[in-house]
């Protein structure tokens, strides 16, 4: 097993669209940075980054490249999928918390942990969607993001594994009827009326 942590923040900005865990919100400011701004994907991808040790976001999309301005940090995601499938991993499940003083995400958890679990290939109830307000932290125009993520060891026999616990019952069933049958009266045969070799 392994652990990623990944942290993010952006300042919203006016006049730059909102997106936040792949969806786009009504908001009258968006997250501003090099590319969507999504502050959350950005967090997420630095944690799985970390969980394989092959560095971070900047490392891999460096913000002063043109080629990721204004990019879709869906992409950043999936190249992060990639790098802990090829090190032998998979996602054993997600957990994240927003900080942001508006828009209210509660409203929209269900959907962001739907639209962050596609992306993902995982399923929903793998994936975990918190938000807390910044009281106290004078953080009112920021959009922080904190994600932890737990990946386990894709073992070379794991589809061997698969392939027996499907095999598995169906030669459990197997034995059954061959007991069954082995259990069974012969079928009787029927004795002629009277002794054929006697007719003369």
């Amino acid at each position: 097993m392994r652990i990623g942590y990944g942290w993010d923040s952006h300042a919203f900005k006016p006049g730059v669209p909102l997106k936040i865990g792949g969806i786009a919100f009504d908001h009258p400011t968006g997250l501003a940075g090099h590319s969507d701004g999504d502050v959350l994907l950005h967090a997420i991808t630095d944690a799985l980054l970390g969980a394989v040790a092959v560095g971070d976001i900047g490392s891999f999309f460096p913000p002063g490249d043109p080629r990721w301005k204004d990019a879709d940090s869906a992409v950043f995601l999936q190249t992060a999928l990639e790098e802990i499938q090829h090190a032998g991993y998979r996602i054993a499940n997600l957990d994240t918390t927003l900080v942001l003083a508006a828009p209210k995400i509660g409203p929209f958890a269900e959907k962001l942990r739907e639209r962050v679990a596609e992306l993902l290939q995982i399923d929903p109830g793998c994936v975990g969607i918190k938000a807390k307000t910044p009281e106290g932290l004078n953080q009112d125009g920021v959009a922080v993001a904190h994600a932890v993520v737990l990946l386990e060891k894709l073992d070379d026999g794991d589809g061997l594994e698969r392939m027996a616990a499907i095999a598995e019952p169906q030669q459990q069933m197997d034995d059954v009827v061959r007991k069954l049958v082995g259990r069974a009266s012969p079928k009787p045969t029927r004795k002629p009326a009277f002794n054929t070799d006697d007719i003369t």
